[in-house]
């Protein structure tokens, strides 16, 4: 019987991982950038690559490379980054519907490897997901994420100083690209992300708040006026 879970497991553990080589393939490009940029930002090896296996998380990496750039404070930082993955509370509490009866410590344990990318293979998968096959599936996407982030780091440690300064610019180039998707399907992202500018900028130039701090609640802010906006719309087209 012992000898039958083993087994149950093991080939549970390998769809995952076949699963998850998609994501390890598409992390590679992200994942070097970042470790990139983490250089000319002025981080260490050891800096980048222990963000990456602490946070894991894309865009909050590439947001606290920006708030650290501007000088902003450890806590503002923190606070940004934690309304950014919000959402991973959602992804959670939906994936675990689907989750097999597994032990809690196991469940907290691959709750950290759920990322857009991992939830969505996992959400989207016929049947139950068990322990074993989030695993495999984080397993891969994870090692890719932490890996190339430091092959990014000394990539960009090799590049003369002036390039490395000049790359600065590709993290607003990456803000683009990451927004522009977005606004072509979503107007509501439009009026989000100009409300958003506009605040800060307000913040900014009128209030001289930090540059943190203006973020944090020029990020707030934005949100929760266009979600009332849309929730007031919807009402009204109900009625």
């Amino acid at each position: 019987m012992e000898t039958i879970l083993a087994t149950n497991k093991l080939s549970s553990f390998r769809q995952g991982a076949q699963a998850g080589v998609s994501i390890a393939i598409g992390y590679m490009p992200i994942a070097l950038t970042f470790g990139l940029l983490a250089k000319t930002t002025g981080l260490t090896l050891t800096e980048t690559v222990m963000m990456s296996m602490i946070v894991f998380a894309g865009a909050s990496q590439y947001i606290a490379l920006n708030l650290l750039s501007l000088g902003t404070g450890t806590f503002e930082i923190v606070l940004t980054t934690f309304i950014l993955n919000i959402r991973h509370f959602l992804m959670t509490a939906s994936l675990n519907e689907k989750a097999d009866h597994d032990a809690l410590w196991k469940k907290a344990l691959y709750a950290f490897g759920i990322t857009d990318e991992t939830f969505s293979v996992a959400a989207t998968k016929e049947g139950n997901v068990n322990a074993a096959y989030m695993f495999g599936l984080i397993a891969l996407s994870y090692g890719s994420w932490v890996v190339n982030s430091g092959i990014g780091h000394l990539v960009g440690a090799s590049l003369p100083q002036s390039l490395q300064e000049s790359m600065s610019v590709a993290l607003y180039a990456m803000f683009i690209g990451l927004l522009v998707p977005s606004l072509k399907k979503q107007r509501k992202t439009i009026w989000l992300a100009g409300l958003a500018a506009v605040v800060n900028s307000l913040l900014l130039l009128v209030f001289h708040l930090p540059k943190g701090w203006a973020i944090v609640i020029a990020t707030l802010l934005a949100a929760v006026i266009v979600q009332y906006i849309a929730k007031e719309s919807e009402g009204k087209h109900d009625a």
